[in-house]
């Protein structure tokens, strides 16, 4: 009688590819995490909002003292404590924008791709024509007429970013309006509502969630630099990009008032651009997005 020994499975490896994935998410959800931690805590960390000043304790060089570990700036008001309350603002500005813009351009893409005809004609050459306008030029017009200020930054991001949102909705629901189970739907009687509810929204969260990650760091990038030029927000309130505005004339002399807040601005853009890539690879393997 034959007898068989079974042979020990081969150890499974991991590809370099997975583990590249698994670390891109491990350190983009931490940066991510660890900053939006800080700011939510912002306030029972900092209660005087990082508006206390010391002018006797002015422009203090970083890690020369422990109530300033990253120093003072012109008025003596701690660099750390502005540095994460400012991110309030901008965290604000970026998540509040990004919501906005996807609720509206998710509106429009689907009214212009399961409507077609008249009405997408009406959504996209609208698009193409608000995509032709140079964003510079736009935003000095918009803050001319309107006036700077924490809203007013926001409202002018959803209305400026909503099209990429709308292209991208109108795109998905053409393919997916030829689908089998949509076109079985619509066979049975299904209302457009309820067709666009149960059967074409939920095949657009991945795409959209991808979308929405990546336009979080670009719209963060994007309010600095409205703030920086003197177009965003109220300079009073700390934010990043004010940080920045106020500390270009110290650089020579005081280079943390502008380099921890610009590190801050990096950290969490990179946190947030790996959260975005990591779900990219995850939801859209097909790099459709």
């Amino acid at each position: 009688m034959q007898t068989t020994t079974p042979t020990a499975a081969a150890p499974k490896t991991v590809k370099p590819r997975s583990r590249y994935r698994s670390l891109e998410f491990v350190l983009g959800a931490s940066l991510t995490g660890v900053m939006i931690l800080l700011v939510l805590t912002s306030g029972w960390l900092f209660p005087d909002g990082g508006e206390s000043m010391d002018l006797a304790a002015r422009l203090m060089a970083p890690f020369s003292s422990a109530a300033h570990p990253f120093g003072t700036d012109p008025l003596g008001r701690d660099v750390l404590a502005r540095v994460i309350v400012g991110g309030k603002i901008s965290l604000m500005v970026g998540f509040a924008s990004v919501i906005g813009g996807a609720f509206l351009g998710i509106i429009m893409g689907l009214i212009a791709g399961y409507y077609r005809g008249f009405w997408d004609m009406i959504v996209m050459r609208f698009a193409d024509v608000q995509l032709a306008l140079p964003f510079i030029l736009v935003a000095i017009t918009f803050i001319a007429i309107l006036g700077g200020g924490l809203f007013n930054v926001i409202f002018f991001m959803i209305v400026s970013q909503w099209v990429q949102y709308a292209r991208l909705v109108r795109a998905q629901v053409l393919a997916l309006r030829e689908r089998e189970f949509v076109l079985a739907a619509r066979a049975f009687g299904v209302r457009d509502l309820a067709m666009i509810r149960h059967h074409i929204v939920p095949n657009l969260l991945g795409p959209l969630v991808i979308l929405m990650t990546l336009n979080v760091a670009n719209n963060i990038l994007l309010e600095s630099s409205l703030t920086f030029l003197g177009l965003g927000v109220d300079p009073m309130i700390p934010s990043w990009g004010g940080m920045l505005a106020d500390g270009r004339t110290y650089m020579q002399t005081a280079w943390w008032v502008s380099v921890f807040p610009g590190l801050a601005i990096m950290l969490t853009v990179l946190g947030l651009n790996l959260l975005g890539d990591w779900l990219r690879d995850r939801l859209d393997p097909t790099g459709k997005v």
